[in-house]
């Protein structure tokens, strides 16, 4: 078992690479819900990476590699997992107002434990399909749940006008690209480096517009 103060150097560290400042109580805190979600996912296998180190790397860094893209008062992450990338940017950057939705039962009631646990404010979540959430929000969130064409035929009734998606995958989708439905465009593509993560990862930015 890798001990809290070698993951809390590696989350450190990685958090330098990314040329990243959080609040002080950000990196015990992302320990905790890292070792929340490894004591539920021996239970209830919320996730398939199981190894501490991997977790750091592919749930936290990864997660947190999208942070300077993120912008408005309240946020979206759909399909969110056991919190990907929403409670870890809700514990990096606090004060907004966040929505995580999965249709998960098992992940839904971690995800309302490591709200209540981590005393998470303005965080909530929400068992639903991400076609029957309501309201509009900033910033949308989406880690690799579905392809563009679904990601917003289910979903693109949840972003504000002068709203932005951002959609985490890993290579370039370029397949993907001629689906992008009516009524919304492509504002920029953005190669991510994870620190200690060797795959390609890569975040489009959508928005509404021609």
């Amino acid at each position: 078992m890798t001990s809290r103060d070698a993951l809390q150097a590696r989350l450190e560290q990685g958090i330098a690479t990314l040329g990243l400042s959080l609040p002080p109580e950000a990196v015990p805190r992302l320990l905790d819900y890292q070792a929340l979600l490894q004591r539920w996912n021996a239970a209830y296998n919320l996730t398939a990476v199981r190894d501490p180190d991997e977790m750091i790397t592919r749930h936290l860094l990864d997660s947190l590699a999208i942070l300077p893209y993120v912008q408005g008062q309240t946020l979206a992450d759909l399909g969110t997992g056991p919190g990907l990338p929403g409670i870890v940017l809700a514990i990096a950057a606090p004060g907004r107002q966040i929505l995580l939705v999965d249709s998960n039962g098992k992940k839904v009631r971690f995800l309302r434990e490591a709200i209540r646990s981590l005393k998470l404010e303005g965080v909530r979540a929400e068992q639903s399909r991400v076609e029957d959430v309501e309201g509009q929000f900033d910033c949308v969130t989406a880690r690799a749940f579905a392809s563009l064409a679904d990601m917003l035929g289910w979903g693109g009734h949840l972003l504000a006008p002068d709203g932005i998606w951002l959609a985490m995958k890993g290579k370039l989708p370029d397949d993907e690209l001629p689906g992008i439905p009516p009524g919304f465009a492509l504002r920029g593509t953005h190669e991510l480096t994870v620190p200690g993560l060797p795959a390609e990862r890569h975040l489009l930015v959508l928005a509404r517009g021609a």
